[in-house]
C-alpha cells in the first residue's frame, strides 16, 4: 500500500514537472500557472521515499528470527520484534520455535502448527523386545546472533533444518535410549528415567556406552536340601555409561554442535509388542498362582507350628498342675508334722507346768500343816484345832479345784494305778493322816 501511494506521488511529481515546463513554453496552459518545479521535486522525492520504504525498513514479527544479507554481502540478524532497519538487505525469515511430533493412528494434529511430523519410531530394547515410540519435542533456534547466522548459512532453509537434521536426530536418540534399557525395567518403574536420559541425549549428545552380558543360574528347587539340578540359565544384558575423568563421555550430534536448544521433551507412549504383553500377562498369572501356593504352604506350616505349640503348652500346663499338687501334698505333710511336734512340745510344757503347780501347792499345804501341828503342840484347844483343820481342808480343796490339767494326757504305769488327781488326793490324805497321828 505504501509503495503504491509512493508510485502515485512519483507520477504526480513527474506530471507536475512536465506541466511546469510546458507552461513556460505555452501561454495557453494557464491552469497550471500555480505549480512550480519545487512542487514537482517534492512529490518526486516523497514518492520515491515511500516506494523505497519497504526496502529500507521492515517489521519483525514475534516468534521469528531474521537473517539480513546486505548488498555488500555483510550478514546480520534481527531476533526481536518491532520495526527494524533493513538498508536494502535481503531478508530470510526463520521460525524461532520448531515443533516435532510423532503421529500415529488415532492421533490428531494440526499440521500447520507442527513443523516436523514423524511416523511411529521402531525401537528395540536391550532384552530384544521391540516397541513403537511416540514423542513430542520442541526446539528453539540459537539465541546468540553468531550461532544463528552460522546455522542459517549452513542449512539455508527451515525445511532443510527440520527434515534433514532435527527429525533424524530425534529418531536416532530415541533408538539409542531404548538400547540402554530393558523392556522389563521400563514397565517396572524406569519410564521416568527413560524420558530423562532421552532428554539428556538430545541436549548434550549421545552417551558412549558399553554392553555387559549377565548369566543367572536358576535351580529346580530352592528349598530342597539335596543336590539341586540346574533348571535354566537366564541371560540378561546391562548397558553402562563410559566415564572420562568422572564425566560421562558424549558423542556430539547436529543439535548440540549448532547450539539448538531443546525446550521440551515429552514421551507420549512406548507401545510394546503384543507378544511381550502376552508374556507379561502369563508371568503375572503364574506369579499370582505361585504366590497363592506359597501362601498355602506358609499357612499349613503355621497351622502345624500352632498345633505343636498348643501341645507343648498343654503338656507344660499339666506338668505344672501336677507339680503344684505334689508341692501342696508335701506342704500339708510338713505342716501336719510341725503341728504334731508343736502339740507335743505344748503338752510337755503344760504337764511340767502342772507338775510345778502341784508341787507348789503341796509345799504350801505341808507348810500350813506344819504350822497347825506346831500350834496344836503349843497348847491349842481341841475346838481351835478342829477349826484350823477344817479351814485347812477347805483351802486345800479350793486349790485342788483350781488345778487345770492338760486336755491330752499321756498315761503310764501299771494297770489300775489311778490318775494323777487321785494320786495327789491320796498324797494329801496321807499327809493329813500323818499329821493327825502325831
Amino acid at each position: 500500500m505504501v509503495t503504491f501511494i509512493g508510485f502515485l506521488l512519483l507520477i504526480a511529481g513527474l506530471a507536475t514537472y512536465f506541466m511546469v515546463k510546458l507552461h513556460k513554453k505555452s501561454e495557453k496552459m494557464k491552469i497550471f500557472s500555480g505549480l512550480t518545479l519545487t512542487h514537482g521535486h517534492a512529490l518526486i522525492i516523497v514518492g520515491v521515499t515511500l516506494m523505497m520504504m519497504k526496502y529500507m525498513f521492515f517489521f519483525a514479527d514475534r516468534g521469528f528470527n531474521y537473517l539480513l544479507v546486505s548488498p555488500t554481502g555483510k550478514m546480520s540478524a534481527v531476533m526481536e520484534q518491532g520495526i527494524k532497519w533493513r538498508g536494502l538487505a535481503k531478508i530470510d525469515k526463520w521460525q524461532k520455535f520448531i515443533d516435532v511430533k510423532v503421529v500415529g493412528e488415532g492421533i490428531e494434529v494440526d499440521e500447520d502448527e507442527v513443523e516436523g511430523i514423524m511416523k511411529p519410531i521402531p525401537l528395540r530394547f536391550i532384552d530384544q523386545v521391540t516397541a513403537s515410540g511416540f514423542v513430542s519435542t520442541r526446539f528453539e533456534l540459537p539465541r546468540d546472533e553468531d550461532s544463528f547466522i552460522s546455522l542459517a548459512v549452513k542449512f539455508r532453509t527451515m525445511s532443510n533444518l527440520v527434515n534433514n537434521t532435527i527429525v533424524p536426530t530425534v529418531k536416532e536418540q530415541l533408538v539409542n535410549t531404548a538400547y540402554m534399557f530393558a523392556a522389563q525395567d521400563y514397565i517396572s518403574g524406569e519410564a521416568q528415567n527413560f524420558r530423562q536420559v532421552f532428554e539428556e541425549q538430545l541436549k548434550g549428545g549421545a552417551y558412549a556406552v558399553e554392553k555387559r552380558e549377565i548369566r543367572d543360574t536358576v535351580y529346580s528347587s530352592i528349598q530342597s536340601s539335596d543336590e539341586r539340578a540346574i533348571k535354566e540359565i537366564k541371560t540378561s544384558y546391562e548397558v553402562n555409561k563410559i566415564y572420562e575423568n568422572g564425566i560421562p563421555k558424549r558423542i556430539k550430534h547436529e543439535l548440540s554442535e549448532n547450539n539448538i536448544i531443546v525446550s521440551q521433551v515429552i514421551v507420549d507412549n512406548i507401545e510394546l509388542e503384543k507378544i511381550f504383553k502376552q508374556r507379561l500377562e502369563a508371568q503375572r498369572d503364574e506369579s499370582a498362582k505361585r504366590q497363592l501356593e506359597q501362601q498355602k504352604v506358609e499357612t499349613a506350616k503355621d497351622a502345624q507350628l500352632r498345633i505343636i505349640a498348643e501341645g507343648e503348652r498343654d503338656k507344660a500346663a499339666e506338668r505344672v498342675a501336677q507339680e503344684k499338687e505334689q508341692v501342696k501334698a508335701l506342704i500339708a505333710i510338713e505342716t501336719k508334722l510341725k503341728q504334731e511336734e508343736t502339740n507335743k512340745k505344748l503338752a510337755a510344757i503344760a504337764l511340767e507346768t502342772e507338775r510345778l503347780n502341784a508341787q507348789k501347792k503341796k509345799v504350801t499345804a505341808d507348810a500350813e500343816a506344819y504350822e497347825i501341828a506346831k500350834k496344836v503342840s503349843a497348847g491349842i484347844t481341841p475346838e481351835v484345832k478342829l477349826q484350823m483343820e477344817l479351814d485347812r481342808d477347805v483351802r486345800v480343796a479350793a486349790e485342788i479345784a483350781k488345778i487345770k490339767f492338760p486336755e491330752t494326757m499321756i498315761m503310764g504305769g501299771e494297770k489300775g494305778s489311778g490318775t494323777p488327781l487321785e494320786s495327789l488326793i491320796g498324797a494329801a490324805m496321807a499327809k493329813q493322816l500323818q499329821t493327825t497321828s502325831r
